[in-house]
């Protein structure tokens, strides 16, 4: 007995390593989400029914009625724009829940329409070979999951919805998450633990990307807590067509808000050929993948001049396959930096831009050196000994050409593993140490040096062991 237990154990082992060697890596992954090049958000939920893109968080689960509610026509209308992928809203900021949850009564299931919307919306798009996304928001105004009000429970519930999400509708090409680390939502990923998040995702779906779209408060130089960089253009957030070298996404409405309104069967929609020529083609080419929205109508149907825009959109633009080889970039920062809000040390600043700029997660201040010193340093005190395997050092401009990081130990400073460079964002990976500060010593530079932020990091583990520790 226990000679054939060993054979079904051995056979286990060998067989969970062979899947994970066939896994694609993160990078892989997002090539292919780049290559998807187009795709239809679909904003549909209670706000549908309020003329509303932010509903009332006691609007009763009767308003949502859609008596004509046919997914496979938003399939069909995708298809007919060479679409690839579609990507629906399971929960707005109102916290009403579009599928068959057991987490709250305030979902579908409890409204007159009593139907599974993510389970058909999952079945009609896959029916017609096209890739299936979810969008979830973290703010949830009913459940009062927000700012103040956040506890353990909600915190659960969180990790509830999403394994249900995960785990009872097929795979999952990404989950697009809002309302989180945003100025307007002011849910920190520390609020609501962003690298615990990620970590169930990826232990649920490993192929599944996380992304999140507030994600404009951060350079667009690395990823910070997405695995692909997003930009909301109608919130004035606009990739560049020059030096983007990360995985995106651009998004925007066909109409003039993301959920349905009554003056949108006779309002005209966004030029077919303005977005082809605009958004689609150009983003396409620098690794930019484009998703537009498209709102079904209180019937649950994409009203007539949509649909013909979207005719129009196939007829004028086809998806030419795989897009550029995605250059490889360092794994995505999912973990809480132990250096925000710390006190920090200096050598002389320029004017008031002190040192407190330097990690006051706040990408828009910064610490300046002083013009008249040669060797600049900054330093952050992390209060206790703490265990860290990772620092980033934000620069206002790339201009930093040899520096030092030196970590304190039971008072003694050593200098810590790294491979010096010369991006403006330097991320440096390396074995775990023990320390209660960690300073940056500059020994070159062409301009007096600036700190937009500096982070210190412990990474559960890292996102992908196909980045370089110092890819980036």
């Amino acid at each position: 007995m226990h000679t054939r237990r060993l054979f079904y154990f051995l056979i286990t082992m060998i067989t969970a390593m062979s899947t994970a060697a066939q896994s694609p890596n993160l990078h892989q992954l997002q090539q292919q989400f780049v290559d998807l090049r187009f795709g239809m958000f679909i904003h549909f939920n209670i706000p549908t029914f309020m003329n509303q893109d932010w509903a009332d968080p006691d609007a009763s689960p009767s308003l949502f009625n859609p008596t004509h509610l046919d997914c496979s026509q938003w399939a069909r209308a995708a298809k007919s724009a060479n679409m690839s992928y579609g990507c629906l809203t399971t929960k707005h900021h109102s916290g009403f829940c579009i599928w068959d949850t057991k987490t709250t009564d305030y979902n579908v299931m409890n409204s007159p329409l009593h139907r599974d919307v993510v389970k058909e919306y999952a079945e009609a798009f896959r029916a017609q070979g096209l890739k299936v996304c979810l969008y979830y928001s973290i703010l949830d105004t009913h459940h009062e999951l927000r700012p103040g009000f956040i506890t353990h429970k909600h915190i659960d519930m969180i990790k509830a919805q999403l394994t249900e999400l995960l785990s009872n509708y097929g795979d999952i090409t990404a989950l697009i998450i809002d309302g989180w680390d945003a100025p307007w939502s002011r849910i920190s990923y520390d609020d609501i633990p962003f690298e615990e998040i990620y970590t169930l995702v990826k232990t649920l779906q490993p192929n599944c990307l996380l992304m999140d779209l507030n994600s404009a408060k951060y350079p667009p130089d690395a990823l910070f807590y997405t695995d692909i960089k997003s930009y909301e253009q109608g919130a004035g957030q606009h990739v560049s067509t020059t030096a983007n070298r990360l995985p995106a996404l651009s998004c925007l409405p066909l109409n003039s808000a993301w959920f349905w309104k009554t003056d949108f069967p006779t309002t005209a929609v966004k030029d077919p050929k303005m977005l082809v020529n605009d958004d689609i083609i150009p983003y396409n080419k620098i690794y930019d993948n484009f998703i537009l929205n498209v709102a079904p109508n209180r019937d649950g149907l994409i009203d007539d001049n949509a649909l013909a825009a979207l005719v129009q959109i196939g007829h004028l633009w086809k998806n030419e396959g795989p897009s550029n080889p995605l250059p490889v970039t360092d794994a995505p920062i999912i973990s809480s930096n132990l250096a925000k809000h710390q006190p920090a040390k200096s050598s002389w600043s320029d004017d008031m831009n002190i040192m407190d700029f330097g990690n006051d997660d706040n990408f828009s201040t910064s610490w300046q050196s002083n013009t008249t010193v040669k060797a600049p340093w900054y330093q952050v005190e992390l209060g206790k000994k703490k265990a860290f395997n990772m620092v980033v050092i934000t620069e206002s401009k790339a201009n930093i050409n040899s520096y030092r990081l030196e970590y304190r130990s039971n008072g003694v400073w050593k200098p810590l593993a790294i491979i010096p460079n010369k991006n403006r964002i330097k991320i440096h990976r390396f074995e775990t140490v023990w320390g209660d500060a960690v300073k940056l010593l500059i020994d070159k530079f062409d301009t007096p040096p600036g700190i937009v932020e500096f982070g210190v990091y412990t990474p559960r583990s890292s996102a992908d062991g196909n980045h370089g520790a110092n890819a980036f």
